[in-house]
């Protein structure tokens, strides 16, 4: 049984909980709702949360040039506009991620790569397409999108089994700082994990252009 959280790269996320939970609130009293995937039960909605577990604030406010030197943990909300948050969640950085106060609500966890793999394989891809990287499977990335009116026109939405799980990613965009600034809204949809390796972490994208995952 996993209780798991399911987070957007430096971007936006999704989770898991208890059996038998619907909805799971934030310590910002945000509601969400969640999914049973196979044995796995996830955030249903990306996470909008501004306080770590404890109450401690998630920094934000930064500039282009200040977010790409950060070493602390940060969100942001695509093009500083907070209705934005409304549809999307929120935008966080690793270290928001990685940092032990816990960006996740009171019970859940970040996925690990594992944990996408396990959700992954549930959905139809082979372990030997779980390993590997770049677009993988076939159409489990149409099954775990949704809102097909927030995606840009393509293969991902045109799949007849896209939004089949009930998970809803959507295509939040990214922030990656420096000259590009906000990047994407429409086109992708990035998510954390908690698994790390070499100079990064494992990251899950969705594609308008793609029906994999």
């Amino acid at each position: 049984m996993n209780n798991l959280l399911s987070i957007g790269t430096i971007f936006f996320l999704m989770v898991p909980v208890t059996w038998g939970q619907d909805i799971v609130t934030d310590i910002d009293g945000n509601v969400y709702q969640t999914v049973q995937i196979g044995n796995q039960i996830w955030m249903a909605e990306n996470l909008k949360v501004t306080h770590y577990n404890n109450g401690d604030e998630i920094t934000t406010g930064y500039s282009n040039s200040e977010w790409t030197n950060l070493s602390i943990g940060a969100y942001a909300v695509y093009d500083d506009d907070l209705s934005n948050a409304n549809i999307y969640g929120n935008l966080y950085n690793w270290y928001a991620v990685d940092d032990s106060r816990n960006i996740a609500p009171e019970g859940w966890h970040v996925p690990s790569d594992e944990d996408w793999m396990e959700l992954e394989i549930h959905l139809g891809m082979s372990q030997q397409e779980a390993n590997d990287i770049s677009f993988r499977g076939t159409d489990e990335g149409s099954q775990l999108a949704d809102n097909a009116d927030l995606w840009n026109d393509g293969d991902l939405e045109y799949n007849p089994v896209f939004g089949t799980t009930g998970l809803a990613a959507i295509p939040g965009g990214a922030r990656i700082g420096g000259d590009a600034d906000y990047i994407d809204m429409g086109n992708w949809g990035d998510y954390w994990s908690s698994t790390t390796y070499l100079w990064g972490a494992w990251v899950r994208n969705i594609a308008y252009y793609n029906s994999a995952v």
